[in-house]
């Protein structure tokens, strides 16, 4: 497995790759892999003849401080479970190396969908993100590259900001990987106390049931359910639940026919703060 630290050396050897006709996949990650990253590889190395995966903790989209400061690395585990599963190059940027003036985000323009849930309570979240998604892809320059349908808004993001910035890479989603317990794989997991963690599934649980309500009950008693659900719950805190219109990401007030819906939400559990999300299939 390839090991790169600087752009330059990486991009001269995707171009030995590319002139040999191999399709390049890629993986981009803030590291502390999980099962749900690994799936991420598999997908990249069913489809293509090299699977490059990056480890970059971008600080520019991170609205709280804490968090930056707080998100585990875990690099040596990390290159080693790449490693095993036979990933064939790993790209690991200073942020010097990213950002190599200023350490800050573009400005951009989603028609909006950079306004809902996640950009809501998260000020320039997502300016940050598709500022380092895109010098990502510029450098790799790969044919296919995967993203997780747990940060299902920011999968969004992605593909409206390759058509806008006319990358010709393919934007893949892949489901979203799932504990026994139903919590969804998160790097933020290994944060939570034992207590908090056995709590979490509630999380799931009650997305879930909110979800098979969408057959029988309206949108505003659905968002009540899980309010008051979430009121008898002591440790976990609920920031946001939203029914939202998977195209536009706009928070839907009624079911309509022939449009697709997801299930939004965002909790924090202690100091942790945990997202999900579920489609309707209403």
């Amino acid at each position: 497995m390839q090991v790169f630290k600087k752009k330059k050396l990486l991009s001269d050897w995707i171009s030995l790759q590319k002139s040999q006709g191999k399709h390049i996949g890629f993986v981009p990650t803030m590291g502390a892999l999980h099962s749900g990253h690994l799936s991420l590889v598999e997908a990249s190395k069913k489809n293509n003849a090299i699977t490059i995966v990056s480890i970059f903790v971008n600080p520019t989209q991170f609205n709280n401080q804490n968090d930056l400061k707080n998100y585990p690395k875990t690099l040596t585990a990390d290159l080693d479970l790449l490693k095993n599963i036979d990933c064939d190059a790993v790209f690991i940027p200073s942020v010097e190396e990213m950002y190599t003036a200023h350490v800050i985000s573009k400005k951009y323009d989603f028609e909006g969908i950079e306004n809902e849930m996640e950009g809501s309570f998260r000020t320039g979240h997502f300016d940050g993100v598709a500022t380092i998604v895109q010098a990502l892809l510029e450098t790799v320059k790969p044919d296919n590259a995967y993203f997780g349908e747990k940060d299902f808004q920011q999968l969004q993001i992605v593909k409206k900001l390759t058509k806008k910035q006319n990358i010709t890479t393919n934007i893949i989603g892949c489901p979203i990987f799932r504990e026994k317990d139903g919590l969804a794989m998160s790097s933020r997991n290994v944060r939570l106390t034992e207590k908090e963690r056995k709590e979490a599934p509630f999380i799931y649980q009650t997305i879930k049931k909110a979800t098979t309500m969408a057959t029988t009950k309206s949108i505003l008693e659905i968002k009540q359910f899980v309010t008051n659900t979430f009121k008898s719950n002591h440790l976990l805190s609920l920031e946001y639940f939203s029914i939202a219109d998977e195209a536009t990401l706009q928070e839907a007030t009624t079911f309509e026919k022939n449009k697709k819906y997801r299930a939004f939400i965002a909790v924090n559990v202690g100091a942790v703060r945990l997202i999900d999300n579920l489609k309707i299939l209403n």
